[in-house]
């Protein structure tokens, strides 16, 4: 990514990276392809040097010799794209090990490999921090700082906090970025036509190169033909049976290419809430595409008109939501938090449970501004049940409001 308007945007992760660099030798950055690896690392440490494992003449240098190479730069060194040769992982290991005390010397970038991070674990081992990056917050595209909203999670949940939370960004606001997505190149031209040519260009490139290479067996129609397939089902619970009887291929298929979008940043899998010993859960997962501007160009929904006329729209916004909390909450110093959905056999539903250090906070999303207080009945339940401070509702209102003595709402301009 090195578009030059990406460069004065200032990202939630960057004080985050920057605290993590000193405490570990080694920091990764991981995220899909175009989402601004490259132009964030050089905005931490813009002084170091750095290096492209998909440029020939930076490969040719280090493979020559990798140990040598190692010994020239000891530290101060950005790896981009480190997926590319993972072989290298073993002497960075060694490198690190000779000055095991040392912090602060290199920074990877990484993308497209479900392999990549076993990688990383196998050969770093406690040597290194890993960061997950995901296209552009609403916040950082407005150029506003990380809303207070995440406050919230520093410590115990308090009802108490609403009192002084507002919106950040207007409901018109945080539409624009649920339409068109946050990768930061077609968010930030601003051009129809070129968002249009640069997400055909996405798709073809992660279809044809990065899939390709990773998986060079890989039935490229069939996987095209699922990309599609599973777009409409964004949002929702994936049965595996019925999805491979559609595309006419096994279940074990679907399974390595759920992996495969898993593994390459594009699909966010949510799994299901089992704490619940009284009522019985549906154990499958739930998942969507973590990028709604990605999403509607696969389903060719190009405007608001088309997008409120789409059956997906609920599904679109409790994914943008969904992204927009945990893209906040990673920005974060908060550690061990989880996010599950809660659904029963009987079909009562909660679209987010976070957990976490903070407690448990359930979380309805509507993209409505009005609830109707009939469709809080499980929220309200699930509150009274787990003995729980409060549960949420995310919309498009206005102003943080409580609508009953369990459930407050919040204006999607908050988080």
């Amino acid at each position: 990514m090195h578009n030059t308007k990406m460069t004065g945007i200032h990202r939630n992760l960057q004080q985050k990276i920057a605290l993590l660099l000193e405490k570990f030798p080694v920091v990764t950055i991981l995220g899909a392809r175009q989402v601004g690896k490259t132009t964030l690392a050089k905005q931490v440490v813009p002084d170091w040097k750095y290096v492209d494992l998909e440029n020939p003449n930076d490969v040719e240098r280090i493979l020559h010799d990798p140990v040598f190479y190692f010994q020239q730069y000891p530290r101060h060194l950005i790896i981009d794209e480190a997926q590319t040769y993972p072989e290298l992982f073993k002497v960075l290991r060694s490198c690190v090990d000779e000055k095991r005390q040392e912090k602060s010397r290199f920074l990877l970038t990484g993308s497209s490999s479900p392999e990549f991070l076993s990688h990383i674990s196998e050969s770093l081992a406690g040597r290194v921090a890993i960061v997950d990056l995901g296209p552009l917050k609403a916040n950082e595209f407005y150029q506003k700082p990380l809303s207070d909203f995440y406050q919230l999670f520093q410590k115990k949940l308090s009802a108490d906090f609403f009192k002084t939370l507002k919106p950040q960004c207007t409901s018109q606001q945080m539409q624009l970025l649920w339409l068109k997505g946050g990768y930061p190149e077609p968010l930030l031209e601003d051009d129809a036509i070129f968002q249009q040519q640069w997400m055909d260009n996405y798709r073809n490139t992660y279809i044809n190169r990065d899939i390709a290479r990773l998986f060079p067996k890989l039935n490229r129609f069939a996987f095209q033909r699922f990309l599609q397939i599973l777009c409409k089902l964004s949002g929702t619970i994936i049965n595996k049976s019925d999805l491979g009887r559609a595309i006419e291929v096994s279940e074990g298929t679907i399974r390595e290419y759920l992996t495969i979008v898993s593994g390459t940043f594009l699909w966010r899998v949510l799994p299901s809430f089992e704490k619940n010993i009284v009522k019985s859960i549906i154990k499958m997962p739930k998942g969507y595409l973590c990028d709604t501007g990605l999403l509607h160009y696969l389903l060719r929904i190009a405007t608001f008109d088309e997008l409120y006329e789409n059956p997906i729209i609920g599904q679109s916004f409790e994914g943008f939501v969904t992204e927009e909390i945990i893209r906040g909450l990673q920005a974060t110093l908060v550690t061990n938090w989880q996010v599950n959905y809660y659904r029963t056999r009987n079909g009562a539903e909660i679209d987010l449970i976070l957990t976490g250090p903070f407690g448990m906070l359930p979380i309805e999303i509507k993209y409505g501004v009005t609830p109707n207080l009939k469709s809080l009945r499980t929220l309200i339940q699930f509150v009274k049940e787990h003995h729980l401070a409060f549960g949420m509702v995310i919309n498009q209102s206005e102003e943080v409001a409580w609508l009953t003595p369990e459930v407050v709402q919040v204006p999607v301009g908050c988080i």
